[in-house]
Parts: C-alpha cells; structure tokens; sequence
C-alpha cells in the first residue's frame, strides 16, 4: 500500500509534481471528432473558443486499419492549432487490453504532450488500471520534459468499474473526472436494450387501475412512466467524484436526430451533479452548452438567498418559501459554476449580469 505522504510525489525521476486539486474549468461539453476523417479534422480550428474540449478519439469510433492514421491526425491537428485558453483538448486512447494503447501513449505524449490537457481511459476496470497509466505517463512526461502533468479521465463501461467506481475516482492525483459508458456497460450487464444512452419504452412504471363498480379495470387505459436506466449508475458515479473532488460527467446519446430526448437525458445528468456530457455531433453542442449552463432565473434567485441568508446562519421566508443554511449551499453551487462559466462566456456573463440587475 502507497503511503499517503507519498501520493503526490511524481511517479518517475523528472516527471512533474502531481496537482492536488483539479482545475475547475469549463467541460460542459467534450466533442469527440475523429482524426483520421480529413473533414473532420478540418473543422477543428474553427470550433476552438466554441467548445470546451475538443476531443480526438482514437478507440471504438476508429476501425483498426485507421488506428496508425488517427493518432498521426492528431498529433499533426495538435501542432497546427493554436486551443488558446477557453478550449481544452483530450483524447481518448484505445483501451488497455488493445494492441495500440502503448504507441497511442508514447506518440501523444511525447510529441504533443504539451498541447493535451487529459488523456481518457476506456474500460476502466478498477484503481489498477489507472496505477498502470499514472506510471506510464509519469515516465513519459520525464522523457518529453513536460512541466505540468497529463490528467486522467475514466470511463465506466464494465460491471466491475461501477463496482469499484469510488476506488477509481481516488486512485491518483491525476483522476480528473470519470465519464458513463452506457452502451458498453449495457452489454457488459447482459441489459436487454440496444440504445446508446437514454431511457426505454420497456422500462416503465404503471399506474394503478381505476375502480369501478364492479372492481379494478384491470384492462383498461392507464398511465405509464417511462424509467431512467441510468439513474442508479449516475448517481453512485456523482457521489464517488464529489467525495474525491473530481468531475462526472454523462456520456454519448446516441440518437443523433431526438434532440428532445437527448436534452431530458443531459438534464437528468446535470441535475444529479454532472458537470458534462460528451457531443457526438455538431447539434448537441448547443443541448449541452444550454443544459449545462444555469438557467438565468436560478442564477438570480440563488444570489437573493446569499443576500438575505447574511451570516449564512440561521434561516430567512423568501417568495413565501424558508430557506436555511441548506439551501445557502445550494445555491452557492449554483453561483461557483455561473461565475466559472461567465469568465469565459460573454454572452452568459451578460445574460447572469442582466438578470442580477433586474432583480
């Protein structure tokens, strides 16, 4: 067992000194785009300062006679760009049981190590998997003279991850957040659903029958709810990056053209404490960007509460509704993410400033 006093001493001689505490920054969305697709790759440049991470996929997305083709597109995207500070870029490696996640490590990070800021695991099984890559990228920064480390990303997308999901989240000072695989974890579980993320019309609530005079209509027209599938995997994720301060975020929704579901499903995530979710295409940056983003009225009557709460002690009627030390925390949350996101977005930093002054 690693002392804890030992934690976060670099893992190789000349490697950078590991954070203790991940940056906060903008990811409402990660846009994955597939380097070795020439129109693709050509678009990059012009969505830096659109989004906040710009993702280079290399794994599942990738056929294998395409793998070399991707991580050279990436390092030559990488070195032709210019991310500036509102856009972050990741990539995601193929997975650790894959013939090309070593020459995806040593490649990007050597040659643009620099100009990445996370690396995303797939398949992460457990804190094992995250000591292999901590170490790896150790030696690897040490050898490209990296000055500050390379932040590791999980994905959960077996049984076994979400069983040792709090054990991944702490595993190394470079956990930067861990993202939900649906598909993948869906076949991992044997679930009996085909669909990339969202709900299923087959996992539904039903309501009571009415009663008539002869009894319960057991036959007749009643009420159904359809059922969040992922609602118990999101929540122990959220509760196992809250308590090692990383992020959590959701993954793919993969009905490109149910834009309406795709943003109930990135409103369920944000409400249960995801930060992002990942964009498959260009019309769910938008989703993400609006669902993730505080809504302006929540943002104007979380600072009435921080008003009249004073001291933060005790508790205040406000609109006819009790608010306590509680709530204050609350809406707290609210204003740390509305004041990160207004540094870099105008237009939200004048819609929460407009809103303030209106109220």
């Amino acid at each position: 067992m690693r002392s804890p006093k030992d934690f976060f001493t670099p893992l190789a001689v000349g490697a950078p000194t590991p954070i203790t505490e991940v940056p906060a920054r903008p990811s409402r969305m990660i846009h994955f785009f597939d380097p070795s697709n020439p129109k693709m790759a050509a678009k990059v440049p012009d969505m830096v300062g659109k989004v906040d991470v710009l993702l280079g996929n290399l794994e599942d997305a990738v056929k294998a006679d395409k793998k070399e083709a991707a991580r050279q597109g990436l390092v030559e995207i990488a070195k032709a760009t210019d991310f500036g500070s509102d856009t972050q870029l990741w990539t995601r490696v193929n997975s650790l049981d894959s013939p090309w996640v070593l020459d995806d490590l040593i490649t990007l990070v050597t040659e643009i190590g620099d100009k990445l800021d996370v690396v995303m695991v797939p398949k992460v099984q457990g804190p094992e998997d995250i000591h292999y890559i901590d170490r790896i990228l150790a030696q690897l920064e040490a050898r490209a003279g990296l000055k500050k480390p390379l932040l590791v990303h999980a994905i959960l997308e077996t049984a076994r991850g979400v069983a040792n999901v709090e054990a991944i989240a702490g595993a190394s000072p470079r956990m930067q957040g861990i993202s939900l695989g649906p598909a993948d974890l869906a076949a991992d579980r044997r679930m009996k659903t085909t669909r990339v993320g969202g709900g299923h019309p087959g996992y539904l609530v039903r309501e009571d029958p009415t009663v008539g005079p002869d009894g319960p209509d057991y036959h007749g027209a009643r009420a159904i709810h359809q059922q969040d599938l992922w609602h118990y995997t999101i929540a122990r994720m959220v509760d196992a990056c809250a308590t090692h301060g990383i992020f959590p975020f959701y993954g793919p929704f993969g009905d490109i053209k149910d834009v309406v579901a795709c943003e109930d499903q990135f409103r369920n995530a944000f409400l249960l404490g995801c930060v992002g979710a990942w964009s498959l295409h260009p019309v769910q940056i938008d989703i993400a960007k609006r669902v993730f983003s505080p809504a302006p009225e929540d943002v104007a009557h979380a600072r009435r509460v921080k008003a009249a709460m004073g001291d933060g002690t005790g508790a205040v009627m406000l609109d006819g509704k009790m608010e306590d030390d509680a709530s204050l925390k609350q809406c707290l949350v609210i204003l740390e993410l509305a004041e990160r996101l207004s540094a870099n977005d105008p237009e939200l930093a004048t819609l929460y400033a407009d809103n303030t002054q209106e109220n």
